[in-house]
């Protein structure tokens, strides 16, 4: 049996870098007051690719022209929502990491998933290392009815993991939580840097040695980024974020790293008592209980990767009382909404320095866009004139410094959202309105395209 070191080494949470002694400032990443101590007890043989994998027949360098450029195999997940956001499906071999907030629903996502794989007679096994049997086997039974494909295992020692995996011989293998496994090789407790990197990538091996699929469930900082160092998110294939409050119904999963599709892409979820619902129609859904005759609330249309999405922005703009004007925004970059209120100051004259300003995405959703840079704007003129904006009319443009409403991309598509929810006007950019004049759509909606601000504004 090999002999156990123990030795004492310092880890950089953001990249994972090693050091022998402690550094203010990480020389890999350049991050300050990254470094952690901790005790680490390693093998001499760590490091080493199990024997099963070793005896794989070891791939040879081909020629570029040999490389077929056929589409890869995906399985569907019966859930719209997740394989839009995973590009159309789950690729074999891939290895997908999923971080949200504790009681967000993680894990009741991914059982829903094994629910639809064992239903297509697909050998699938959940590994747990923080519910019982019985805990799953509770949450499951409001899930549904499951089949014998589904294996539960609750273990967090890895190399009995692996062992079951190369028994079970599953083709998807769910990980629940990565912070809760650890190596024997790896003397620091579960969950620090160095048995998060080191579990990590022993699953990565296990995912493209034995071409199955491996989910791996993390939790988040609060900063909002999946603890651990931040390599881990460098070494896996797919990066997706589970968001919203966990008080509300509505959750957002989104992707952030996808290198089997796009990351622009959203899928939209609400939590129900039997597990989680796929939103069909977002914009809808988020404009319920949208107030009639309010000032300072308008519908913008955004889009998220492929999929149009109608929003309400609402302001609330207000004397202050103290000398010094409060600025809040929510859902949107505040030193965007700063700017946007400059530059009604500067080419509109609104004297904005001795109010209050408040910026809130209705529905929790969170938006960097530009596109929504001129429904900004409106809203808070809106607010400062105290007059409505038509609860029948949708606006989308991107606003530059010097006033002018500039054209932002998926412009049709945007205006054909917006008649599909019965919105009768749509302002629009000028240059937008040129190019859909001999379009279809311009015959079922009236279309205004403003060049300026001061044109948007004066149709309050």
């Amino acid at each position: 049996m090999a002999k156990m070191k123990q030795t004492t080494v310092y880890f950089c949470q953001e990249c994972g870098h090693e050091s022998g002694k402690w550094l203010g400032q990480c020389p890999a990443c350049k991050s300050w007051n990254t470094f952690v101590e901790e005790t680490v007890k390693v093998q001499g043989n760590s490091g080493k690719i199990s024997s099963s994998l070793t005896d794989r027949q070891v791939a040879k360098p081909a020629k570029l022209s040999d490389i077929s450029t056929e589409q890869e195999e995906r399985i569907g997940t019966h859930m719209e929502e997740l394989d839009r956001v995973l590009g159309g499906g789950i690729v074999k071999g891939s290895l997908i990491l999923v971080g949200g907030d504790p009681g967000i629903g993680k894990s009741t996502l991914l059982l829903q998933v094994c629910k639809a794989l064992s239903d297509d007679a697909r050998a699938v096994l959940y590994v747990s290392g923080e519910e019982s049997l019985k805990q799953i086997k509770l949450r499951a039974e409001r899930i549904g009815t499951f089949t014998d494909e589904l294996s539960l295992y609750c273990e967090t020692n890895l190399d009995n993991i692996e062992t079951a995996i190369q028994k079970e011989k599953p083709e998807v293998v769910i990980i629940d939580s990565i912070q809760t496994m650890y190596s024997e090789q790896v003397g620091a407790a579960p969950g620090s840097v160095s048995q998060v990197r080191e579990t990590t990538a022993r699953l990565l091996q296990l995912s493209k040695g034995l071409n199955i699929t491996i989910f791996i469930v993390g939790h988040v900082t609060k900063e909002g980024t999946v603890a651990g160092p931040r390599v881990l998110e460098h070494m896996v294939d797919t990066v997706l974020y589970f968001e919203g409050d966990r008080y509300a119904s509505y959750r957002v999963l989104r992707g952030v790293k996808n290198r089997f599709g796009s990351t622009n892409e959203i899928g939209v979820f609400e939590m129900c008592q039997d597990g989680l619902k796929e939103v069909k129609n977002p914009s809808e859904f988020m404009l319920s209980g949208r107030p009639e005759d309010a000032s300072g609330s308008v519908v913008v249309c955004s889009t998220q990767g492929t999929r149009p999405i109608l929003l309400e922005i609402q302001a609330l703009v207000s004397h202050t009382n103290f000398g010094y004007p409060k600025r809040q925004a929510t859902g949107t970059d505040f030193n965007r909404v700063n700017l946007l209120m400059a530059v009604l100051e500067k080419r509109l004259g609104m004297q904005l320095g001795d109010c209050d300003a408040y910026v809130n995405l209705a529905g929790g959703m969170k938006v960097q866009e530009p596109a929504i840079d001129l429904g900004i704007v409106m809203a808070i003129a809106s607010s400062f004139k105290n007059r409505s904006i038509a609860k029948e009319m949708t606006v989308f443009g991107e606003v530059g410094l010097s006033g002018e409403v500039r054209a932002v991309g998926q412009a049709e598509q945007r205006v054909q959202e917006a008649v599909k929810l019965g919105f009768k006007t749509v302002v629009l950019p000028q240059s937008n309105l040129e190019a859909l004049k001999d379009s279809k759509i311009a015959e079922t909606v009236k279309l205004i395209g403003v060049s300026s601000v001061r044109d948007a504004i004066d149709l309050i």
